[in-house]
């Protein structure tokens, strides 16, 4: 099938459903941790979430749409106020707190605590890493890209952020490399589903 999503929307026949999330998977979850000007820790999962370069390293995050209590979400406004974020991966152990994660609290609430997820502090940025996942970037931010707003007004950010702080787990390092299998990382598919990482193969590059 072809369709124009401009013209006929995200779920034209057969199509029940938005196929939009479905169709550039699997993705990685950029579980965002940030701090506010009060000192309150926000933590979010985002699943428009990628590297951008690397030398130098950046990470980039796409945060849409508005905070239920107005304005843009915390991620947009602690990363820009404080300068910093990290990011935690979230692997197949974490799926429960991830989700709880997803719970849109007010500004005053303490998300990492919500979620029952213990705090450990960064080594060169002030928000703090979610201590049960196995890799943090810390993250000192870079700009914000304002895409064209929804057609609702909603606004559409991409938050860039320099990596200058890395948290590697000993348990899932194999040889010196990271082990696929002892991480288990989690991806984001469409719609409600999610994949875990726990198979892999080797491709040599023909160049």
């Amino acid at each position: 099938m072809f369709f124009d999503p401009n013209v006929d929307g995200l779920k034209p026949a057969p199509l029940t459903h938005n196929c939009y999330s479905a169709l550039v998977t699997p993705r990685p979850i950029g579980w965002i941790s940030t701090i506010s000007t009060d000192g309150v820790i926000n933590l979010a999962p985002y699943s428009f979430f990628n590297m951008a370069t690397g030398d130098p390293m950046h990470v980039m995050v796409c945060v849409n749409g508005f905070h239920k209590d107005g304005g843009m979400k915390d991620t947009v406004v602690n990363a820009e106020n404080q300068g910093e974020f990290v990011f935690n991966l979230c692997d197949a152990g974490l799926l429960e707190q991830m989700n709880a994660s997803s719970e849109h609290f007010p500004r005053s609430v303490d998300e990492m605590a919500a979620a029952g997820l213990a705090a450990e502090p960064a080594e060169k940025v002030a928000p703090p890493r979610v201590k049960a996942a196995k890799i943090h970037l810390e993250c000192k931010y870079v700009q914000t890209v304002r895409l064209p707003d929804g057609k609702n007004g909603s606004p559409n950010n991409i938050v860039i952020g320099k990596v200058v702080g890395i948290h590697i787990a000993d348990e899932i390092l194999t040889d010196g490399v990271i082990d696929y299998a002892k991480l288990k990382p989690l991806a984001r598919l469409g719609y409600l589903e999610y994949a875990v990482v726990e198979e892999t193969f080797t491709v040599v590059r023909p160049d």
